[in-house]
């Protein structure tokens, strides 16, 4: 009896197990395939641009898109502590004006929750509920999780940037590829859970002391 018990628990873990890894796959090959090919051609405008860092092509197209009356204010957030104003305005300098009026920086954000967060006090300092958030196209889901778990009155229109080095319809070709996808669908999931369950957002390790400044101000 012992013994058909114990048979009995084994094959209930190893079918949980299989089920488990099962899902897990499948939910894989649904994140990889939602994610956007192309970037879209914005058509609404909205109040407020954010671009979280990551990637030079974020914050181009961010101020392009600023540029091009999208929104009224620009927050790129999580910006390297070391990073100078000079240094993020030299990657369009065609569009210097426009950065210095109306871009503000956040050196706060040491991750996506810290993004979220910040981007949450930027919106909420300037009025702004609708916002276009730029950022990595495989970043996009936990971003867009992230941000509506921070700021739930928020209107969040996505702008994913889509790298040319990145091959998503051949992913399983390209090692590089396939190890980041999946370390973000992990995270993907991570974040979802910790949401759907209610956790506490660890915010003291998301973001560092003092709050965003307005690219005017850096010297």
């Amino acid at each position: 009896m012992a013994n058909a018990m114990l048979r009995l628990a084994r094959n209930l873990t190893i079918t949980a197990c299989l089920l488990a890894g099962c899902a897990l796959v499948g939910g894989f090959m649904l994140f990889v395939q939602s994610l956007a090919r192309s970037e879209p051609i914005p058509v609404n405008r909205v109040e407020g641009i954010v671009a979280l860092t990551g990637g030079s092509e974020r914050i181009s197209d961010a101020v392009d898109l600023l540029a091009r009356g999208k929104g009224d204010r620009l927050l790129i957030t999580g910006v390297n502590g070391k990073t100078t104003k000079e240094e993020i305005a030299r990657q369009r300098p065609d569009l210097r004006s426009v950065f210095d009026c109306c871009v503000d920086l956040d050196y706060q954000a040491l991750n996506t929750v810290g993004n979220a967060v910040q981007t949450r006090n930027w919106a909420r300092r300037h009025g702004f509920r609708r916002l276009l958030v730029v950022t990595s196209t495989y970043h996009m889901p936990r971003t867009l999780a992230e941000l509506g778990h921070a700021m739930p009155e928020g209107e969040f229109l996505p702008h994913p940037v889509v790298a040319d080095r990145l091959d998503l319809d051949g992913w399983w070709r390209e090692p590089g590829t396939m190890k980041l996808l999946a370390l973000e669908y992990v995270k993907f999931v991570a974040a979802v859970t910790r949401i759907g369950v209610g956790a506490p957002d660890p915010e003291r390790a998301t973001t560092a002391s003092g709050g965003p400044r307005t690219v005017s101000a850096l010297r």
